[in-house]
């Protein structure tokens, strides 16, 4: 793993402003805007858009996630948000949960990562299981203590959305594939700035929205299905996931058949010329950087902000049990409501989610942007 300097010059940052939310709505790479824009035009000309240019940006966004997270192309479909992710699979395992089973969340989950289990649970009868907050962080234990003969679908991300405290999804996939239980990664919050072995920990599904750590457009995400679901019924019957799609001339000859490998799960009219090709970009940056560079890179960044932090009075969740990405920290008495907008009018940005202020720097940030953090906390705090 290597450590990389600041990239802000492919971003455009301000260089008076110090951006350390990116688990909220990470910045776009000048050259995806510049594709998104390129893209957007090309509607004016529609004559010149021809039936290869419907799919060939999702093949590229494909085999750039292949590329990023080391798995084959085929098992990623292009989809919309994390909830259609999510409702895609919970409409799938609708057939194969009773009133007998038992489905596992954590408490304050992200919406999108527990309204459709909800639903499931309520469509099958499945004991809905909410993992309650653990005082020390310790996610891990908390839910393994919750997995039960009865438990048959597990989903759960790799970090808390609110704090970035770590699960340990090995254990954890251990012990739900122990019971025969379902297991969903919902990795919004973590994937593409922190390493996940897919291939090893083999999800049923794996779900992340793209306009955070993946560096998407907003309205573009990555889902992800094991070989052994793609025979599964898809969310929507769009004639793009057919076979021999690509035909038009044959589209009134309807086929049965759909494309090979997890592409009949992506959403209608996938290939959005103004949102699409800034996936790509992003998706191929990030595999040149390397998840596991990227995730060095942040870390030290955290590390560092954890330390201007401490004088002030926050308590960081500790160093062993957060993720590289994202630093949680907690105030005694609870943190002001005033401190944000203050922060805000002195050109920092960052997130309050629950008990917790939430740092989320990327590869944009440099020690400009730490002294300003460090020098607004004082005024603020004076």
């Amino acid at each position: 793993m290597t450590s990389i300097p600041s990239q802000r010059h492919l971003f455009d940052i301000p260089s008076d402003l110090a951006y350390f939310n990116c688990s909220y709505n990470a910045p776009l790479l000048k050259r995806a805007g510049e594709a998104l824009v390129e893209g957007a035009l090309s509607k004016c000309r529609p004559w010149e858009r021809k039936p290869n240019n419907f799919f060939e940006d999702a093949e590229a966004f494909r085999a750039a996630a292949s590329r990023a997270f080391g798995v084959s192309a085929d098992n990623f479909a292009v989809t919309p948000s994390a909830s259609y992710g999510s409702s895609t699979v919970a409409r799938i395992l609708e057939e194969h949960l009773s009133d007998q089973d038992e489905i596992i969340v954590l408490d304050e989950a992200f919406p999108s990562n527990y309204l459709p289990w909800q639903r499931l649970g309520q469509e099958t009868g499945a004991e809905f299981v909410v993992v309650p907050t653990p005082e020390d962080f310790g996610w891990t234990q908390a839910v393994l203590d919750r997995i039960t003969p009865r438990t048959k679908l597990v989903a759960i991300p790799n970090c808390h959305w609110t704090n970035g405290a770590l699960l340990d999804l090995d254990k954890i996939a251990e012990a739900a594939r122990s019971v025969g239980s379902y297991f969903i990664l919902e990795v919004t919050q973590s994937l593409g700035a922190k390493p996940i072995d897919i291939a090893s920990l083999k999800p049923d599904f794996l779900i992340s929205a793209g306009y955070k750590w993946l560096l998407c457009p907003y309205g573009l995400s990555l889902f992800y299905a094991d070989p052994e679901w793609h025979d599964a019924r898809p969310l929507e019957e769009t004639w793009l996931s057919r076979a021999d799609a690509e035909v038009f001339e044959n589209l009134v000859q309807y086929n049965d058949q759909y494309q090979v490998g997890a592409r009949r799960f992506e959403m209608g009219q996938k290939n959005i010329p103004s949102i699409l090709p800034g996936g790509v970009v992003a998706l191929e940056q990030i595999a040149d950087w390397g998840v596991a560079n990227i995730a060095e890179t942040l870390e030290a960044i955290n590390d560092s902000i954890a330390a201007i932090l401490e004088p002030f009075g926050f308590v960081p969740v500790p160093k062993e049990v957060r993720s590289p990405n994202i630093l949680g920290a907690g105030l005694e008495g609870g943190i002001p409501e005033t401190l944000l907008p203050s922060l805000a009018e002195r050109n920092v940005y960052l997130s309050r989610r629950g008990s917790s202020l939430r740092f989320a720097p990327y590869m944009h940030v440099n020690e400009d942007d730490l002294d300003r953090l460090s020098e607004t906390l004082k005024s603020v705090f004076h």
